[in-house]
């Protein structure tokens, strides 16, 4: 299946969601990944997260749970001229904050602090789509896949998604990297990798 027909698909059932049942399952996510001991890790120190936006899963909590724990959290700030991804440090969700490139938040102008991405132990990934095998549908934007380039070898790539988000196969390129897990409110897919 065409990516653009895929994503359109898995992009009308993650619209159809409600609200109540985004922070639903978003919440069973969450509990999931608690459960992944990679997460866990006391060597997991520096955690990028994804800022959700739209209907993806709700990581909010997530970021204030990891920095409630002491944890560092970045999250990105997007350069769509440049197509890239700038790792930031946040400190506090409500101060730093602000409506970025299609309304995701991201970190406003006094509150961007760039982490070289080579510092990054976890990455936590968002994406459209995701097969048993670890493959993504991400965007379209390749902002993802530039960023992968600039970690650390074996730096783990855990993505969070619902499980309507889990298909049979995703359409792969020779460029694409696979997830190492795959995390959703049912089940923790260890991948392939």
């Amino acid at each position: 299946m065409p990516k653009r027909v895929l994503r359109k698909q898995i992009f009308a059932l993650r619209d159809s969601l409600t609200r109540a049942e985004i922070l639903s399952k978003s919440e069973g996510v969450a509990a999931q990944l608690e459960r992944l001991p990679i997460y866990r890790d006391e060597e997991s120190g520096t955690v990028m997260f994804f800022l959700s936006f739209r209907s993806e899963v709700e990581t909010r909590g997530m970021v204030e749970e990891s920095l409630a724990r002491g944890r560092r959290v970045l999250v990105p700030k997007t350069e769509p001229k440049e197509r890239l991804l700038i790792p930031s440090q946040l400190l506090d969700p409500e101060e730093d904050l602000v409506p970025g490139f299609y309304d995701i938040p991201e970190p406003g102008p006094g509150a961007l602090r760039p982490v070289d991405p080579e510092e990054i132990d976890l990455l936590i990934v968002p994406g459209v789509a995701f097969d048993l095998q670890g493959n993504r549908l991400g965007y379209g934007g390749g902002y993802y896949d530039r960023f992968f380039e600039r970690l650390r070898p074996g730096v783990p790539l855990v993505a969070l998604a619902f499980e309507l988000q889990i298909v049979t196969a995703v359409p792969v390129e020779p460029w694409d990297r696979r997830m190492d897990w795959v995390v959703t409110e049912e089940r923790i897919i260890r991948t392939a990798n």
